[in-house]
């Protein structure tokens, strides 16, 4: 995947990030393909490639499990503030797609717990949001999002790269 955003320029220059939902593995690149980071990840409980219609403009209390999806695709993203006033990585501003620190929300979910644990079925928790270690946004993901955009590939689970990324070639 890197070989092809670089290779075709579908980054444009822009950093970006690569989200392997399969392996619940996040990695940031430069403008140029160079790796400067990458750190597991928690993701949306259900499995999928699509966000369920609507799902941007709910309360998260009336999110049913099946609709908790982390949707593939391509996504330019930007910083900018959450509830609460938290600085995020708005992948996808109008399904409410961010990428953001981990946070210890509820000790039921034991969240800091799945994030360190090896399987990555123990990494599907969230409501689709993409929940990052607090070092990793702070020392990688900040830095490389201050003062620009940058592109957010999410890797499908279910469907083909190609289905998801038009012009993608191996």
């Amino acid at each position: 995947m890197v070989g092809w955003v670089v290779a075709s320029g579908d980054n444009h220059g822009m950093p970006f990030v690569i989200v392997d939902k399969k392996a619940t593995q996040v990695f940031v690149f430069d403008g140029a393909g160079r790796l400067l980071g990458g750190a597991s990840v928690l993701l949306g409980l259900a499995r999928g490639d699509d966000s369920a219609p609507g799902v941007g403009d709910k309360k998260l209390a009336d999110i049913r499990p099946d609709e908790r999806t982390t949707p593939a695709g391509r996504f330019v993203a930007s910083l900018g503030y959450g509830l609460g006033k938290q600085d995020i990585l708005w992948v996808d501003y109008a399904s409410a797609l961010a990428l953001h620190r981990v946070l210890p929300a509820g000790s039921r979910e034991h969240r800091l717990q799945r994030i360190a644990s090896a399987s990555p079925n123990d990494r599907r928790i969230t409501f689709g949001c993409i929940n990052v270690p607090t070092a990793f946004y702070d020392t990688v993901i900040h830095p490389v999002f201050s003062g620009t955009n940058g592109v957010v590939y999410i890797l499908p689970e279910i469907k083909s790269i190609a289905e998801v990324f038009a012009g993608y070639s191996s």
